[in-house]
């Protein structure tokens, strides 16, 4: 059998990997990218703060959303979940989906299969240095603007939480 595979290995530790200030919002750490893994996948860990939220929206690719710290509410396909650290979520290719960061801050591991959407974010965010990281402006217009040259992803509206969102992020 023969063949061309153009992955790579990699082996990245916590705090290791291209850095980026999301326009959506929060920093991304990225771990594994389109082109080391053959375009099989896009890993990148998400650093966000309470009250983030991000718009209704699809992509081409599958997504999971795996909770590292904190707690998120998952909008998918129309109905709620809460998922906290240790859960995990996954919106299929092509499913309206959205969330909304719960708790004070959350790291999410974002998992994107195929690894299609990378040209996406790389132009909805900025590199940023090794130190603590400032927050940058939340400018979806730039993350739509990105969406449309590049693909990766479709934005279908408004975060869909509303009052339900308040209630849900409201302190216990």
């Amino acid at each position: 059998m023969t063949g061309t595979n153009t992955a790579t290995a990699v082996v990245r530790a916590q705090d290791e990997g291209e850095r980026r200030w999301w326009y959506g919002g929060g920093v991304h750490t990225w771990k594994v990218t389109a082109e080391e893994s053959g375009g099989a996948l896009l890993l990148f860990e998400d650093s966000v703060t309470g009250g983030k939220s991000s718009p209704l929206h699809t992509h081409p690719a599958d997504e999971t959303m795996i909770v590292v710290e904190g707690e998120i509410l998952m909008h998918l396909a129309g109905a709620e979940h809460r998922v906290a650290a240790g859960g995990v979520a996954f919106a299929p290719r092509g499913m309206p989906h959205a969330f909304l960061v719960l708790s004070a801050t959350a790291r999410l591991l974002c998992l994107h299969t195929p690894g299609s959407c990378e040209a996406f974010y790389r132009g909805a965010s900025e590199p940023i240095g090794d130190g603590p990281a400032e927050p940058g402006p939340v400018d979806f217009g730039r993350v739509r603007a990105s969406g449309q040259e590049h693909g990766g992803i479709e934005i279908l509206g408004p975060p869909p939480f509303g009052a339900v969102g308040a209630e849900a992020s409201a302190p216990e």
